[in-house]
């Protein structure tokens, strides 16, 4: 992630008040998250991401076909809009430590805002290198995660960024957009159907099913 983070914000251009201010909102989301959010109950929580990334993943097909701003050429956001973008990265750092990754939603509240949707890699790769950590301890603390499959994740995803950084800041933008919405959906109805799976195997009368925070992911 940091890796990724460094190559982002080289090669796309970003307002730095606006690129600072959203990673620190998100990182102060993880650390929140991390104590406070992942004690919410899991299935609902589950259901309600699902349901906002289908809304998510419409409002970007609008766009698609015109229906719907489709994002700006803005490189930074001030004033109620900056405020707005704090906020949404704040909350998206504290679904972060449920496992729900930032970056469709991230890369739709970016362009919803009226920035360029190629602004929101550099903010979404930062931001999230810079709260894993934070959102980590948690987990490391607890011993809560397993080494081998991290080490191998994480050395293998160092190549594959490299990689994937310089043809994301190639692809068209409407690629890069119908690209975030089979993400989003293909997520959001993973997300509705892990929360009915849990609901069926519950057994009836049982208490609702511990909320647990699992490691960040992207």
């Amino acid at each position: 992630m940091i890796v990724q983070a460094f190559i982002y914000v080289a090669i796309i251009e970003v307002d730095m008040m606006t690129l600072t201010l959203l990673i620190g909102a998100s990182v102060a989301g993880a650390w929140l998250g991390a104590g406070v959010v992942a004690s919410w109950p899991r299935r609902k929580i589950q259901i309600g991401m699902g349901t906002a990334l289908l809304v998510a993943a419409s409002l970007m097909l609008m766009t698609q076909f015109d229906l719907f701003p489709a994002g700006g050429v803005a490189l930074g956001l001030s004033g109620p809009l900056l405020v707005v973008a704090v906020i949404g990265n704040f909350i998206l750092g504290a679904l972060m430590t449920l496992g729900i990754g930032m970056y469709a939603p991230s890369l739709i509240m970016i362009s919803l805002l009226g920035m360029n949707p190629r602004a929101a890699f550099p903010i979404m790769m930062g931001s999230c290198a810079f709260l894993m950590p934070v959102g980590s301890t948690r987990f490391v603390r607890k011993n809560s995660y397993a080494l081998r499959p991290a080490l191998g994740l994480a050395l293998g995803g160092i190549p594959a960024v490299l990689i994937a950084a310089y043809i994301v800041k190639e692809l068209p933008l409407a690629a890069i957009r119908w690209l975030v919405v089979v993400v989003v959906v293909y997520t959001a109805i993973s997300m509705l159907r892990s929360a009915r799976t849990e609901y069926r195997v519950q057994p009836p009368g049982e208490p609702p099913a511990e909320s647990g925070a699992v490691p960040p992911a992207g």
